[in-house]
């Protein structure tokens, strides 16, 4: 069995990393208030705010600052700072040695996806899909989101439950346990036939995307169908499908009846619509990783338990 994370307690370290996108100390200030407030040290590690042209510094600096995290027993959490793109450039870099002696949350989602399977595919640890400091408004001390709410619950409580219905009539009733892996299509179709790639089977697979051609969604789901990624699933769970293009001439379907289209010959359950991804302050944290329990009723209600 893998080590996991344990829940954090007041005056636990956490730390912020860019792995992806540049950041400043004013698009940060909003998180590290938020965490304070939770009563959680905050680090800023040295280098946070690099530049290099759309990246927080290059590969290699991205890499040693992500690296000295996770080699510090001390930090209990590491929140990924935003998305964007380049996660992916820095996986092969990381010694994970330190990280799988001394489990500690990975949190994000988007470009991070990329993170969560490559920890997820080699050390079977648990991390979590979870809105960023980049998303968090300055009043979230303040105002209950749902975003930061569930945040705070699964790194303090360390479990997720969640009563949702559904805003789609494309679904599949039942009743599915198994460990939940995913996170954003577009980058784990990216990854596929690599080191960081998913094994789905016997899985409930999660996914959600944002900013992108129908076309193109379908292109990802062949790709999935295609290499034996959708037959063996215990379920599918599908978050935001958030801000499609499409065609001067029309593809004729939605990213859901694409998404439904290459499932819809199975029999495990599926849900669309579920608010988690790119979706703003509603969106929802998700321990990936973690044996969770999927039921979806014909009227539409679906219970997540981890």
């Amino acid at each position: 069995m893998p080590n996991n994370p344990i829940p954090l307690k007041a005056g636990d370290r956490v730390a912020i990393a860019a792995t992806a996108r540049k950041v400043s100390p004013q698009e940060m200030e909003p998180a590290i208030k938020l965490l304070q407030h939770w009563g959680l040290e905050v680090v800023i590690p040295q280098g946070l705010y690099a530049a290099d042209n759309q990246m927080a510094g290059t590969d290699s600096h991205r890499a040693a600052v992500l690296q000295r995290l996770i080699d510090d027993n001390e930090i209990k959490a590491i929140l990924c700072a935003r998305g964007g793109y380049g996660t992916v450039r820095i996986l092969d870099k990381l010694n994970l040695t330190a990280l799988e002696q001394h489990p500690k949350w990975i949190i994000g989602y988007s470009d991070v996806t990329a993170l969560h399977s490559h920890v997820h595919n080699l050390l079977g640890m648990e991390t979590l899909h979870a809105t960023m400091p980049i998303n968090i408004p300055p009043d979230a001390a303040a105002v209950p989101y749902p975003a930061t709410d569930s945040l705070k619950q699964a790194l303090f409580a360390g479990s997720c439950e969640y009563n949702i219905q559904c805003s789609t009539t494309l679904l599949r009733p039942g009743k599915a346990e198994g460990v939940v892996v995913g996170g954003n299509l577009s980058v784990l179709y990216s990854i596929v036939g690599s080191q960081s790639d998913i094994d789905t089977a016997g899985k409930i697979l999660f996914i959600e995307d944002l900013d992108e051609y129908l076309y193109h969604i379908d292109r990802m789901m062949m790709c999935l169908k295609r290499s034996g990624k959708l037959c063996n699933l215990r379920g599918l769970i599908v978050g935001g499908m958030s801000d499609m293009h499409d065609n001067a001439i029309p593809f004729g379907k939605t990213a859901e009846d694409i998404i439904w289209d290459a499932v819809k010959e199975y029999d495990y359950p599926v849900c669309m619509g579920m608010p988690f991804g790119h979706i703003g302050m509603e969106n929802l944290a998700l321990i990936l990783g973690r044996q969770t329990t999927l039921n979806i009723t014909p009227n539409g209600n679906v219970t997540i338990e981890q």
